[in-house]
């Protein structure tokens, strides 16, 4: 059966029409889309694309405690005293290193197996300023303690990857790390996607994200570019701002990563921070899920979404709006940030 009657790209147009204080009449174009994967819907409101929101006139100037690295428990030397340590059971020395890269468990955990991985000693690092090596080796450093994890507790198949980069983006510390979880409850996104992923495998002979790909090759409004075997996206139904996909086609196991792949992926996050930083934007969240049963048929997709600066007197990325009624609102098309963000790959 055709990938097509599964994957459907929906948008409507709505307008709203009111008198403004001037008497002109005054009509607003709003633009809701289903995402073609998850069937839920968001908004783009693009009357508030011209609004000037404060704080992004320029890029906000370095946090007051960007030079604080004695009282930073992840910069050297008190990160060997000041961090826990992994279980003998699980690995012999208590952390994980990889190059500069150093990984431990989370002090406050959110799973059974959580854990930090540093990129290296750097402090602070302005977003889009980071070395592709550092985010190479934090990555391979993320894989290798995820299938040590996998070897001494096969039940820890839900796995991910992600960083809150500054604290409006939810990190409690500026030093730059990514958080890992493996754990044997699945979360909402992990079974959702894993069963969606299953279902359209058995409907189709085809791969999700890989038909989602190619609608959007040949689409090529919101195609972006291309890092090795990466390719990158900007999601048709963003549910943050600036939303970008990167998909690995047809992978579908840690396992099945390369060490290249890494580096390419390192590559695009790199190359997106540099897209966020030409928008005077300096907070982002990013995240992967793994499934690592040996039966699942979601593959690599990592999702890098934008977030309020983080700066004195700005306002949240998130509103009443999309906390209560569950629709983001974002306000500027994914057609035209794609546009904007293609000069970052080339």
């Amino acid at each position: 059966m055709s990938s097509d009657h599964f994957l459907s790209f929906e948008k409507e147009i709505i307008t709203a029409k009111f008198i403004a204080p001037s008497g002109e009449d005054i009509e607003r174009r709003i633009e809701v889309r289903i995402n073609p994967v998850s069937g839920r819907s968001s908004r783009i409101a693009f009357g508030r694309g011209a609004e000037k929101e404060p704080g992004t006139e320029s890029l906000p100037l370095p946090p007051l405690n960007a030079d604080d690295t004695a009282g930073c428990p992840f910069c050297k030397p008190q990160v060997m005293s000041e961090t826990p340590r992994i279980l003998a059971d699980i690995i012999s020395g208590g952390r994980f290193c990889y190059n500069n890269s150093i990984l431990f468990p989370n002090l406050f955990p959110y799973g059974r197996y959580s854990a930090v991985s540093l990129f290296d000693n750097q402090h602070f690092v302005e977003i889009g300023a980071s070395s592709v090596s550092s985010y190479t080796d934090c990555f391979i450093n993320c894989r290798n303690y995820l299938c040590h994890i996998l070897e001494s507790d096969p039940e820890a198949v839900y796995m991910a990857i992600t960083q809150n980069h500054l604290p409006s983006a939810g990190g409690s510390l500026l030093h730059p790390h990514l958080q890992i979880n493996a754990e044997r409850i699945a979360p909402n996104h992990h079974r959702f996607f894993r069963k969606r992923a299953e279902e359209y495998f058995h409907q189709t002979g085809s791969y999700l994200f890989s038909d989602y790909l190619l609608h959007e090759k040949q689409d090529g409004s919101r195609y972006v570019g291309k890092n090795g075997s990466w390719e990158w996206i900007m999601a048709f139904a963003p549910e943050g701002f600036f939303e970008i996909w990167g998909i690995l086609p047809k992978i579908t196991s840690l396992n099945q990563i390369m060490d290249e792949d890494w580096n390419h992926l390192a590559q695009g996050v790199i190359n997106t921070q540099k897209f966020y930083r030409s928008l005077c934007r300096n907070g982002y969240n990013l995240g992967m899920l793994f499934v690592e049963d040996g039966n699942s048929y979601l593959e690599m997709r990592v999702v890098i979404l934008a977030r309020s600066n983080y700066a004195p007197w700005v306002r949240n990325d998130h509103t009443g709006f999309e906390i209560m009624l569950g629709d983001m609102a974002t306000f500027t098309s994914p057609e035209d940030n794609a546009k904007n963000a293609r000069v970052f790959w080339t």
